[in-house]
């Protein structure tokens, strides 16, 4: 009997684009965070199925960030070349 392959999750080039913001804070599962500033974008590399939570900073000086939305790495862009 063969034992099943665990194959590890791909990795995935995506993008974010912050235009409601003054400030956005991408915070992923493994605990490192993205600011965006407002009008502007980055790409970063995240895992296949990963969970992203999408913060609004209104006060950077302030730790109150509000909950915008939860997204599946799938669900962000593909960054474009």
């Amino acid at each position: 009997m063969n034992s099943p392959t665990n194959h590890p999750p791909k990795k995935l080039r995506k993008q974010y684009t912050n235009t409601a913001y003054p400030m956005v804070v991408l915070k992923f599962e493994d605990g490192h965070e993205i600011k965006i500033y407002q009008n502007t974008g980055k790409v970063f590399d995240v895992w296949s199925g990963e969970t992203i939570k999408v913060m609004a900073v209104y006060d950077p000086t302030s730790k109150e960030w509000e909950l915008v939305e939860s997204k599946k790495s799938d669900a962000f862009d593909d960054a474009s070349a």
